[in-house]
């Protein structure tokens, strides 16, 4: 049997240009190598990603319609979205800022703190929260109290402040209005009180229940002078607040789609159920059913409550000229 002999040939001898060694396969390991010949590739998690990060303190995303606004522009604004006009949370300080004339306003009993006269005990005690809350507003309690001038009007002015344990009434809030009531009365001056609250604070028990009558109290007397209150409700205001002094005010006024309400729109909707009209418990919603009397951009506040107080007090200046 004849066996046929065949010549191995290369591609250069065919004429052809040899293949470019780095595109060849890689040789075979050696005999008893554990090594492998495969290039391992990159993860896809080792780049670096090029999305461009946005520094914190420049900008704000509005949660309404999402523009981000540069917070200098939303300072300058009154936290107020340029584009949607959307109300952001403020705080107290900022609020009187913008509504009493410069170097005016003389705040009251500045320096009054609550305390854990209950000794509750919880997931944490109610006196550290006061010191963390205290440390991180720069706050001694939710309100601040005091006089000023709002264009040529003196008046009696105490502004809630939300972020200290959610704008809760104990009895140091509910104390502080009730003396600034009081000195407005003493001192026939008309009384603005802007609200912003979760309610009565749990952590005092009945003694924050008791200053929703001690304060509407000093309103009856101050009703009886014939002077003017003006209650402001913004976002959010409700329970044992709106149940008390927020809602018996000579005129309410409400900033845009502000929450205002007793009980949550949950809790309603399980008891009653029944489906909840759409808007339910927003300033809009209440305006049409008249339990407020109108709603004012945080940008025409000042001058809404300047022509407000200069209607309510017209007959009484008149008096004294």
């Amino acid at each position: 049997m004849s066996t046929t002999s065949f010549t191995k040939k290369t591609l250069g001898s065919l004429g052809f240009d040899t293949v470019e060694p780095a595109v060849t396969p890689p040789p075979p390991p050696a005999p008893g190598s554990t090594a492998t010949s495969f290039a391992k590739k990159p993860k896809v998690g080792s780049t670096k990603s090029r999305k461009r990060e946005i520094p914190e303190g420049l900008w704000t995303k509005c949660p309404k319609c999402s523009t981000m606004v540069f917070d200098k522009e939303l300072d300058e604004n009154l936290k107020v979205c340029p584009k949607c006009a959307h109300h952001f949370p403020i705080g107290a300080r900022e609020r009187i800022h913008s509504l009493v004339e410069t170097c005016t306003f003389e705040e009251s009993d500045a320096d009054m703190t609550s305390v854990d006269i209950l000794g509750f005990k919880g997931v944490g005690s109610y006196a550290s929260k006061l010191e963390s809350h205290k440390k991180n507003t720069g706050l001694k309690d939710a309100v601040i109290t005091g006089i000023g001038k709002i264009g040529e009007h003196r008046v009696a002015l105490g502004v809630m402040d939300f972020s200290f344990l959610g704008g809760s009434m104990g009895s140091v809030v509910g104390e502080k209005l009730t003396r600034l009531i009081e000195k407005a009365t003493e001192k026939n001056l008309p009384l603005i009180i802007i609200s912003t609250s979760g309610g009565a604070r749990m952590y005092e028990g009945m003694f924050s229940l008791m200053q929703m009558a001690k304060t509407c109290g000093a309103l009856a007397y101050h009703a009886e002078a014939k002077l003017p209150y003006i209650s402001v409700l913004t976002h959010p205001t409700t329970a044992g607040v709106m149940a008390s002094y927020a809602s018996v005010g000579d005129l309410i006024i409400a900033e845009p789609q502000a929450m205002i309400g007793f009980a949550g729109p949950r809790v309603i909707k399980d008891t009653t159920q029944a489906d909840l009209p759409p808007g339910f418990q927003t300033a809009e919603f209440l305006l049409d059913r008249g339990l407020i009397d109108a709603i004012v951009s945080r940008k025409d506040m000042k001058q809404q409550l300047i022509d407000y107080i200069s209607f309510m007090t017209v007959n009484r200046t008149a008096a004294v000229g």
